[in-house]
């Protein structure tokens, strides 16, 4: 269930990295996968750039993301997330961040074992998408 400090991040997350990286990305927000028979809903996607055809929607996206954000919940456990990571990478995504709001941590994995952490107001560097992110424009 997501919280307050959940949805003011993911807002955060979405807008900064939005306007940051509109000509290389799409930032999507809660959107329905289905890789490979799995499935799951990322609290962002990152997409290559793509123009939205709004005649022909998805209703459930089965082309994996380059990347997928999960953000922690006040009602969920650390270890929920790290298996979800996993299957992320099993499924072809090439980066997956968790982020811990109460704590203002970002844990950005580049494989199911890597990880590098950001803290507070420290730059978040996914070197994998080529991200660079300003954690104070997330935790505010």
């Amino acid at each position: 269930m997501p919280s307050l400090a959940h949805s003011i991040v993911q807002s955060n997350l979405t807008r900064r990295l939005g306007n940051r990286y509109e000509e290389k990305y799409r930032f999507l927000s809660e959107l329905s996968l289905e890789l490979e028979g799995w499935k799951s809903v990322p609290d962002v996607a990152i997409y290559d750039y793509f123009e939205m055809d709004f005649r022909h929607d998805e209703i459930r996206k089965t082309e994996p993301p380059l990347g997928a954000i999960e953000i922690l919940s006040a009602t969920q456990g650390i270890l929920g997330l790290s298996d979800k990571a996993n299957q992320y990478f099993e499924k072809g995504v090439r980066s997956c961040w968790i982020i811990i709001p109460q704590f203002k941590t970002v844990y950005v994995f580049s494989s199911a074992d890597h990880y590098d952490t950001f803290l507070g107001e420290e730059v978040l560097k996914d070197n994998v998408l080529g991200i660079e992110l300003p954690l104070g424009e997330v935790f505010r």
